[in-house]
């Protein structure tokens, strides 16, 4: 078989594999996510970190227009250490995060789902006092979109288990 034909047998092949095992796309017409969009409502953010996993849920799940969940969160980090010089200066810190989640039905205030997603990122703190904070900034901005982008991919993977 020349190259061209194999490839266009093997992309057959897949397509006929996905449309045989019911596969069907979770923003698509009958997918179970649609029943998220614009209907999960969060806890007010507190903290800046609060507020950049809001943010991005916000832009993944779309403005809130008539709530139908609620998700609350609480977010935990922890900055260590990572390259350390040998006259103590450190030059490089690790960042990890974890949010613990809970999603509500907000008519009944019922837990319908709840988990826990947790990542890591790092900064360099080899630059000026300013590149090293806006460098942190960055890292924690990072971070909260990390598990943000959890968040949502494990609230899709259910999505067809929720009440409507």
């Amino acid at each position: 078989m020349w190259s061209s034909d194999r490839r266009s047998f093997l992309l057959l092949i897949s397509a006929a594999a996905l449309s045989g095992c019911g596969f069907t796309p979770a923003f698509g017409p009958k997918g179970g996510a649609t029943g998220l969009l614009g209907r999960v409502e969060t806890d007010m953010p507190q903290t800046p970190d609060d507020f950049a996993l809001v943010r991005r849920l916000s832009e993944r799940l779309g403005p809130v227009e008539k709530a139908r969940y609620r998700l609350s969160y609480t977010v935990t980090t922890d900055v260590l250490g990572q390259a350390i010089t040998p006259e103590g200066a450190t030059t490089r810190y690790s960042l990890t995060g974890q949010v613990d989640y809970t999603l509500h039905d907000s008519r009944s205030d019922a837990v319908l789902l709840a988990g826990k997603v947790s990542s890591f990122t790092s900064w360099s703190a080899s630059g000026s006092v300013v590149a090293t904070s806006s460098a942190e900034d960055d890292a924690h901005r990072r971070l909260m979109r990390m598990l943000a982008d959890q968040i949502v991919t494990r609230l899709l993977a259910q999505a067809s288990t929720l009440p409507k």
